[in-house]
């Protein structure tokens, strides 16, 4: 059996919520995670719409969150296990503007998964408007080597951890 889970995070005056968990009280893989982002006035432009590099900035606290959502902090995984992710290409598509004070959503859903990289479909919309998507992006991540800044296999203990491909 194949269980799709969406993590969701919720903000509220003075809270952050976000979790997965079945019924039983499991943690369960992270397939779908979405992660709330607030635009502020230092992310739009003159014309008053989010600055096309911004996405990026959206998309990689996203991710960042997903991780951490598995249980992987990226410091800790510089400096106990001397790996890092970063980004090796992403593809963006500007579809509609974001405006200063929106809510939106970031989507994080892995569709490739390599031996020594993971490749992230991501859409950014407004809250509750995910059919309308502002942003998609396609960003593949490279796991290196802290010290040497070289393309090395993704650790098991993180592959275990990361949901498989259909």
């Amino acid at each position: 059996m194949s269980v799709s889970v969406i993590a969701r995070c919720a903000i509220r005056p003075g809270n952050l919520r976000c979790g997965v968990r079945s019924t039983e009280g499991n943690r369960l893989p992270v397939t779908d995670f979405r992660w709330p982002v607030r635009v502020y006035y230092e992310d739009t432009d003159s014309g008053g719409v989010v600055y096309y590099a911004n996405y990026l900035r959206f998309m990689e606290r996203a991710r960042t969150e997903w991780m951490r959502q598995l249980g992987f902090e990226q410091d800790a995984l510089i400096r106990d296990k001397g790996i890092l992710f970063a980004v090796r290409s992403a593809s963006l598509d500007y579809l509609r503007p974001a405006r200063f004070n929106d809510l939106l959503e970031v989507s994080v859903r892995l569709y490739e998964r390599r031996r020594a990289s993971l490749v992230f479909e991501q859409v950014v919309s407004r809250e509750g408007d995910a059919q309308r998507p502002l942003c998609t992006g396609s960003i593949r991540v490279a796991c290196l080597d802290a010290a040497s800044f070289r393309s090395t296999p993704i650790p098991d203990f993180i592959l275990k951890e990361i949901p498989h491909v259909d």
